[in-house]
């Protein structure tokens, strides 16, 4: 591997001072799901820039897929970088802050773009021997962009044999890269509790069902699912992250809606979860004479990274200059690149970027000379699986 990996080691297109501009063009028009019009428009004009005669371009909604051929190909090498914002507003005193009222780039998908446009640079000018597929996809944040990706007619058609993916990582240092074997992030899914009942005034609370009253207890008992009905040694989360109902102090609330978020480390304990809570609210139905619904929203599969593809990047870091590597823990976290991994063998890497602020901050500031260190070790990995 040593020897295979010093081959490698050349001069990249990795001029930090081009590809800082770049991202902070993104990061200035960050776009929610399957709204991301703007940014493909940037990335189309971009990509238009660069030498065409190997490079395939097609659209699919809102995000795009740029194939490079090889010079003699057996295969396909896929890279995913994911499009969307976050509905955020914005707080890093950034010169170059968000001009999209309410919405930000607080997950650092301006930074996997970025990246993925320094590859495709590289590789339009410097083809290997397989053929290479990049994939901007939006709606990674909601309603999940991967899922219907997969199932588009040219993502069929070029659908390639392993795929690759980055997150960046504020707890991680720039230098450091981070993944796992198996289990990455979990499964996840959203949720929504909508309660109705009967309201009226706050002196006559016999004549009424009071919906806070009830979400509250509600938002009690969901508490007891993890620390009940789940086994001690797997894990789950079941999180309640904002509740809305009634209108004035001196009203009963006829309705309340709980919104939350579940995650889980197997499709087992989700599916166990889930009908746990449905009883649950069933009872709360039965117990507060009310009517409920319950919506689970945009469910994420796990991240699942394939055993020996990431061994072998997972040494191939580990050797490269500039890089510690790290074997990470799974996280709670969601990802709908699961979806890709659930269909092609791959894996996704956590990106060191050094922040003193987390993933969905309002004030996020990645570092960007990660952005380099991550053009240059996919580039030469990239090269590396797709020459040998």
């Amino acid at each position: 591997m040593i020897s295979a990996l010093s081959s490698y080691l050349k001069r990249r297109c990795t001029d930090l001072e081009v590809y800082k501009q770049v991202r902070r063009d993104l990061h200035r028009i960050p776009e929610l799901g399957f709204q991301e019009y703007k940014t493909q428009s940037y990335l189309l004009n971009y990509l238009k820039s660069l030498p065409q005669e190997r490079l395939e371009i097609k659209t699919w909604r809102t995000g795009i897929l740029v194939k490079i051929n090889g010079q003699s190909p057996k295969k396909v090498i896929g890279y995913r970088a994911d499009m969307d914002g976050l509905p955020i507003t914005e707080e890093t005193g950034y010169e170059f802050k968000s001009e999209h009222e309410g919405q930000m780039h607080a997950c650092g998908h301006d930074f996997h773009m970025t990246i993925a446009l320094g590859l495709i640079t590289h590789f339009a000018s410097h083809p290997i021997n397989d053929d290479l597929l990049f994939i901007f996809q939006p709606a990674e944040e909601g309603p999940g962009g991967a899922e219907p990706m997969l199932q588009s007619d040219v993502l069929t058609e070029w659908k390639p044999d392993m795929v690759v993916a980055l997150h960046i990582a504020p707890e991680y240092p720039v230098g450091t890269v981070a993944t796992r074997e198996g289990l990455l992030f979990a499964n996840t899914s959203e949720l929504f509790i909508d309660l109705k009942g009967k309201g009226g005034h706050a002196a006559y609370p016999h004549n009424t069902n009071d919906m806070i009253v009830a979400a509250c207890n509600l938002v009690t008992q969901l508490q007891s699912i993890v620390s009940r009905n789940v086994d001690p040694l797997d894990s789950a989360v079941v999180t309640v992250g904002k509740i809305t109902g009634g209108t004035v102090q001196n009203i009963i609330a006829e309705t309340a809606r709980i919104e939350g978020t579940i995650r889980t480390l197997s499709p087992e304990s989700m599916a166990n979860v889930k009908k746990r809570l449905l009883a649950l609210v069933k009872g709360i139905e039965v117990g507060y004479e009310c009517e409920t619904k319950v919506d689970f929203g945009a469910m994420y599969h796990q991240v699942y990274n394939e055993f020996k593809l990431t061994r072998e990047f997972m040494t191939f870091a580990d050797q490269h200059p500039g890089i510690h590597m790290v074997e990470c823990t799974e996280a709670m976290t969601g990802e709908d690149f699961g979806y890709m991994l659930k269909e092609i063998p791959g894996f996704m890497f956590w990106l060191g970027v050094g922040s003193e602020y987390g993933l969905h901050h309002a004030k996020l500031k990645p570092d960007e000379r990660a952005i380099s260190t991550a053009i240059e070790l996919l580039t030469n990995y990239i090269t590396f699986k797709g020459n040998g």
